[in-house]
């Protein structure tokens, strides 16, 4: 869906919920796959037996990208990612685990650029139990109303 929002329509407080994913052993052994991270961590069930978790530990990098994907339902083609800060892997995410995703709008700041303002999205990752298991910080430049740029 597309929907064109200016920075100054965006609330800070204002946030939106995704609904629900459960990360396989299919996603784990395609990412390592992908990515060349063959960690024992992520692929080796019985070295993982002998570890404190007892289990295979999904990637940080796959819970990442499959959360941020959870969070794309809109497109604005006022804005434009500009990268993610603070980014954190708080709990480990395990086969079977549902995650979930929380976007928040955190901040606006001014853009060296002044037709841009700077959006700040908390994005919290959970998992079934409702614990954060990756937070970040999604920065956006978005275009601001041309109407009042120029007031």
């Amino acid at each position: 869906m597309i929907v064109e929002k200016y920075f100054e329509e965006y609330v800070i407080g204002d946030f939106r919920l995704s609904t629900g994913r459960t990360i396989t052993e299919a996603d784990i052994v395609m990412h390592a796959g992908q990515t060349g991270d063959y960690y024992p961590h992520h692929v080796d069930a019985e070295w993982c037996a002998t570890q404190p978790f007892k289990q295979r530990i999904a990637h940080g990098t796959l819970i990442f990208s499959v959360g941020i994907g959870m969070t794309t339902g809109v497109i604005n083609p006022r804005g434009i990612s500009y990268g993610y800060d603070r980014l954190r892997f708080i709990r480990p995410v395990f086969i079977g685990d549902t995650i979930t995703v929380k976007t928040t709008i955190k901040e606006k700041r001014d853009h060296k650029k002044p037709e841009n303002g700077l959006l700040i999205e908390l994005v919290e990752m959970f998992n079934q139990r409702q614990e954060v298991v990756i937070a970040c910080e999604h920065l956006t430049v978005m275009e601001r109303d041309p109407a009042k740029v120029a007031a």
